[in-house]
């Protein structure tokens, strides 16, 4: 049973790039709404402190180390799971990279390939290896963390910006092809101006207390779940 209190209780819940900034709020706020959470992300260590802060407040986790970026790595944690629990509820596709910001003809062929395999590679390969195990959900939820960038080009911003329009548009298609179900939403996020460590990365001199904490993000994702929005559809959270 649930109650107002943990509305996700009895829901399984994976999120990316849970170790810190917007995963590790989303996952801790996906927790304390009473969902079980996988938290998925290269350093244990990091991941640890999230699953530890999640069982002290009451919740429960578990922590899954991995490089998204190794397609067969997604592909062993989706068998886990579909084994444990055979089914996911929420899916939530936060981890990305963000770059060089620099000229697009300055562009390094290496960097920007990584830049695609993490921000748009892996999440296409998470759809893939998870789908089944989402439409097995008497109602599924995918979410993708987005950027402005992605819909509008920003100078010395080409190719974060382009993984994250290339993400925009597959999530988009994956919504159209799956609304026919009802019980699978896509949800795009761009989480605006946030404190974390990718921001900083890109705005350095900035002042970091003037902006909103990952956790508002977080709140804004589990209302968004919680609500009746259509598939598909753009979430823009500001404040």
């Amino acid at each position: 049973m649930t109650d107002e209190s943990t509305p996700f209780a009895g829901r399984l819940a994976l999120v990316t790039g849970a170790s810190r900034g917007i995963g590790a709020a989303t996952a801790e706020a996906l927790a304390r709404a009473g969902a079980h959470v996988i938290l998925t992300a290269r350093n244990a260590q990091s991941l640890e402190a999230v699953e530890e802060r999640i069982h002290d407040a009451g919740g429960t986790a578990t922590i899954a180390p991995l490089d998204l970026t190794d397609g067969a790595a997604i592909g062993k944690l989706a068998v886990a799971v579909a084994e444990r629990w055979e089914k996911l509820d929420i899916l939530v596709m936060n981890a990305a990279m963000l770059g060089s910001l620099t000229p697009v003809q300055d562009l390094d062929p290496k960097e920007f390939a990584r830049t695609f395999s993490l921000n748009v590679l892996a999440n296409q390969a998470l759809i893939a290896a998870f789908d089944k195990l989402l439409r097995k959900s008497d109602r599924a939820e995918v979410v993708a963390v987005t950027s402005s960038v992605g819909a509008e080009p920003r100078a010395f911003w080409g190719g974060y910006g382009a993984s994250k329009a290339a993400l925009d548009t597959l999530v988009g298609a994956y919504a159209d092809e799956t609304a026919f179900t009802g019980k699978l939403r896509v949800h795009i996020v761009d989480p605006g101006a946030t404190r974390t460590r990718m921001r900083q990365l890109a705005f350095p001199g900035e002042e970091a207390e003037s902006l909103k904490p990952p956790e508002v993000v977080a709140d804004a994702i589990v209302e968004r779940l919680l609500g009746d929005a259509p598939t598909g559809e753009r979430l823009r959270v500001d404040g």
